[in-house]
């Protein structure tokens, strides 16, 4: 099978060299989280260019964020993992960042992606490495072992449980039908709409109200507006006004049309990933949510995860972690309990 597996991605997961460009020092714009080692390069994997950060050095951890964010999301990660004698490799998914950022949708299919991640291990000169991810990158994750589990020794994942495929829906219509027109990733489909309220609010609002979003229950973008440009949204402690302004540099660089490409994309992936239709994830799991999550309040979520339905397709799930009074953005909030857990994981390993 997973020679099979490796024919089939042939395409998207060549080995490619890294960029010989000198790495750059960070510039971030919060000294206080201490980051001034950290790295940044670009590499040139499965087509695109790729902006990743490291730091560090031992055994390699790749990062990945997700929606809305960047490798900065994992600043605090990247500084307690190196201390603690890791080489940390945070990435800039295609579409985000100082990545590439492809057009249409089509260039963000799971297969697409994971070919990105597997051409950057590759680079790095690994056979396998430590994975650990967040919201979009777990998704990317949890595709990463299911069609390269040779690639990963162990897996910790935030926030978005592992998702079986379903042959007998498509997830678009599964989420409309379920939550309505008006369900956030029902309103990301059509290209260009949701752009237009993005831009009518500013960049700097609509991060605000993403990142501070912090109720359990579904999330809802309405039709008739989304609020109004002026509207003041209170940060919470773990979320300076220095972090938005470097979110929003690079999401004003780059627009939201790559990122909402990913959510575009899960039709095509449903239909690419037919084979795997059943297929288990083989790879050593972790699994960390917060109480206060969307993902865990979903519909059959509590059960599925407590009650043996992760455990039949993740079969080598070793700890689920619920940590109490925390919501999405949990790597964040909550930085050194997830640190502290990242590392009890992988140094079994």
């Amino acid at each position: 099978m997973v020679d099979f597996i490796r024919n089939l991605f042939s395409s998207f997961c060549r080995k490619q060299k890294t960029s010989h460009a000198p790495p750059a020092q960070a510039l971030i714009p919060s000294p206080h989280i201490g980051c001034s080692e950290v790295t940044h390069r670009t590499v040139h994997v499965n087509g695109v260019n790729m902006h990743v950060a490291e730091k560090g050095s031992g055994p390699v951890v790749v990062l990945l964020h997700g929606f809305p964010e960047l490798w900065y999301t994992w600043r605090h990660q990247i500084n307690g993992l190196a201390e603690l004698g890791y080489h940390v490799v945070a990435p800039d998914l295609r579409g985000y960042g100082d990545s590439s950022v492809p057009s249409g949708a089509t260039s963000y299919s799971a297969l697409h992606v994971v070919g990105d991640i597997v051409a950057l291990i590759d680079s790095l000169g690994q056979e396998k490495v430590l994975l650990a991810a967040h919201d979009w990158g777990a998704i990317i994750a949890w595709h990463v072992c299911l069609f390269r589990p040779d690639k990963v020794k162990a897996l910790v994942i935030l926030s978005v449980p592992f998702g079986p495929r379903n042959p007998a829906r498509k997830p678009i219509d599964y989420l409309r039908s379920t939550y309505g027109d008006d369900y956030y990733i029902c309103r990301f489909q059509e290209p260009g709409v949701i752009e237009a309220e993005f831009k009518r609010l500013g960049t700097e609002v609509v991060l605000k109200k993403i990142l501070t979003y912090r109720n359990p229950t579904p999330f809802f973008i309405p039709k008739e507006g989304w609020g109004s440009p002026d509207e003041q949204i209170p940060l919470p402690s773990w979320l300076s006004e220095d972090d938005i302004k470097y979110y929003v540099s690079k999401f004003e660089k780059t627009g939201f049309s790559g990122a909402l490409n990913y959510y575009r994309a899960l039709d095509i992936t449903w239909e690419l990933t037919e084979p795997w239709t059943g297929a288990q994830i083989k790879v050593p799991t972790k699994f960390i949510v917060g109480d206060l999550d969307i993902t865990y309040n979903a519909p059959g979520a509590k059960d599925f995860i407590h009650k043996g339905g992760m455990k039949k397709f993740v079969t080598l799930l070793d700890e689920v972690v619920v940590m109490k009074g925390v919501g999405h953005f949990i790597n964040e909030e909550k930085p050194t309990e997830i640190t502290e857990h990242i590392d009890s994981f992988f140094k079994k390993f």
